[in-house]
């Protein structure tokens, strides 16, 4: 097994985030405008680098920590018999299809802001109305 990095050791959860990146395909980088997004559980991805490169799966399980994901079908025989898990490194996969079932991604891609931040933005203009 690979050391961890010692600079990575000490990082905040949304720092760790942010290695978990991974490059959009063609025609979701021209339908929203992104270049890279957070793989999360449930995203198709197509392996660019490594043994499984031009292979793709669903994202099965995603570990923070390492910045390793686990796709559905990449397993390797045990040398005792047996299959384990392949992991994949974020940034050697590029995303095919999006997991848009949390409301919250679905609405940062779609540019829809947050009810939150709307009423906020409410409550300050109504301020404005009232001091003029």
């Amino acid at each position: 097994m690979a050391k961890m990095n010692p600079k990575l050791i000490h990082l905040s959860k949304h720092q760790l985030d942010k290695m978990l990146g991974a490059t959009l395909a063609d025609e979701l980088r021209e339908q929203y405008k992104k270049r890279t997004m957070r793989v999360v559980k449930g995203d198709s991805v197509m392996v660019m680098r490594g043994e499984y490169k031009g292979r793709g799966g669903k994202v099965e399980n995603v570990n923070i920590e390492r910045g390793i994901l686990h796709i559905e079908g990449m397993q390797r025989e045990k040398i005792k018999g047996g299959q384990v898990k392949v992991p994949i490194h974020a940034s050697n996969v590029k995303i095919t299809a999006l997991n848009l079932s949390d409301k919250i991604r679905s609405n940062k891609l779609h540019g829809v802001k947050p009810e939150a931040a709307e009423k906020k933005t409410a409550a300050k203009e109504e301020k404005k109305e009232v001091k003029e």
